[in-house]
């Protein structure tokens, strides 16, 4: 372990390097919002194009022992389109994201307020439930009024992670440096 260690501190650059990489490109995600949520598009595309080949690829290999081979086609087929539309339409891919996710916070929400409702007599406490519904359906119809501002704040989240995580690495970078002249 403590070789680990050492090896570590004597490489204590690496993890300042990312953590300035990792403030960078925070503040890039915050400056430019909306580059961030096309960039994060174009990969899920690409990913999800090579996921649905791959699973083609599996199909057409289990043709011949396999009754049930075309689910896996499907899957494939459905996952290039998807990778497709992300990445020649991506606003309407985002959208699609973002109004399912408003969906979800709605229908999610009434199913908390309805189990809230249910546990009233047998716990204490459910209005805690019930108000974790009724903010999960508020996030839901604002996210569904406002779209655009549902993708930015992904990308604002994933700026303001970006920055956290890049601060902590430039300390652990100088404790490593510490612990190497020490």
């Amino acid at each position: 372990m403590e070789n680990l260690i050492r090896v570590m501190a004597d490489h204590w650059w690496v993890p300042l390097l990312r953590g300035i990489a990792a403030i960078l490109f925070g503040l890039m995600a915050l400056v430019w919002p909306g580059l961030t949520v096309y960039m994060l598009l174009l990969v899920f595309g690409a990913y999800a194009i090579f996921d649905g080949v791959m699973a083609i690829v599996i199909a057409f290999r289990r043709k011949s022992s396999d009754d049930g081979w075309w689910a896996w086609a499907l899957d494939g087929l459905l996952s290039i389109v998807i990778g497709l539309m992300a990445l020649f339409w991506p606003e309407a891919t985002a959208l699609a994201f973002i109004i399912w996710m408003a969906a979800w916070g709605v229908v999610a929400g009434v199913f908390r307020i309805v189990a809230a409702i249910r546990l009233q007599h047998e716990i204490e406490g459910e209005w805690a439930l019930g108000l974790s519904g009724l903010l999960l359906i508020t996030w839901g119809v604002l996210m569904a009024l406002l779209p655009a501002a549902g993708l930015l704040s992904i990308a604002w989240l994933i700026g303001t992670f970006a920055l956290l995580i890049g601060v902590v690495m430039i300390a652990l970078a100088f404790r490593l440096r510490r612990l190497r002249s020490a």
